[in-house]
């Protein structure tokens, strides 16, 4: 699949907007990563796809840039407060189930980039001191990979902030080896 097929698969599936860009262009800001260090979401060293254990921001930048494509994907959802996960955790992985719906129909090679840190097991297989159940399946948030989404929605025409109630979730699907 070609990005212009993957764009218009994402529009299908429901996603509100998706736009293809190169890795390379994508800006990183590890100033960034202290903000995964005040553990808001909890899953700061409660997650292998999570600061610490995720790997430096050099380590992070370095997985993107492998891939020299990105298919930047965007819903939208009506959220009273965007500072209460009660409301924007739901979203959140309601968004990485169909990113993930989006990488299994694409049935290409890849690497996913989520709206929050990985849900795949609850808990995580390292508050038990277990290897990961789903290495291959893994991902980590755009926060982790210290991406600056602001600027990624600019290069995309999407838009950041979408207004009172609106909260605007992002992911990437890393592709063409």
């Amino acid at each position: 699949m070609d990005g212009k097929q993957l764009v218009e698969m994402a529009l299908e599936m429901g996603f509100a907007n998706a736009a293809v860009v190169e890795t390379k262009d994508v800006v990183f800001n590890p100033a960034f990563r202290p903000l995964c260090a005040e553990n808001l979401c909890g899953k700061y060293g409660a997650n292998y796809a999570c600061p610490p254990d995720c790997g430096t921001t050099a380590e992070m930048e370095a997985r993107v840039r492998r891939w020299p494509r990105a298919v930047v994907l965007q819903t939208l959802w009506d959220v009273d407060d965007p500072l209460d996960s009660g409301e924007t955790k739901p979203a959140k992985a309601a968004h990485n189930r169909l990113t993930r719906e989006f990488i299994d129909r694409a049935g290409m090679p890849g690497m996913m980039i989520g709206a929050s840190g990985c849900n795949l097991c609850d808990p995580c297989a390292i508050v038990e001191g277990k290897p990961c159940r789903f290495p291959d399946k893994r991902f980590s948030c755009m926060s982790a990979y210290c991406i600056f989404v602001r600027e990624l929605a600019d290069q995309c025409g999407m838009d950041y902030d979408c207004g009172p109630g609106v909260v605007a979730l992002f992911s990437m699907f890393c592709f063409g080896e």
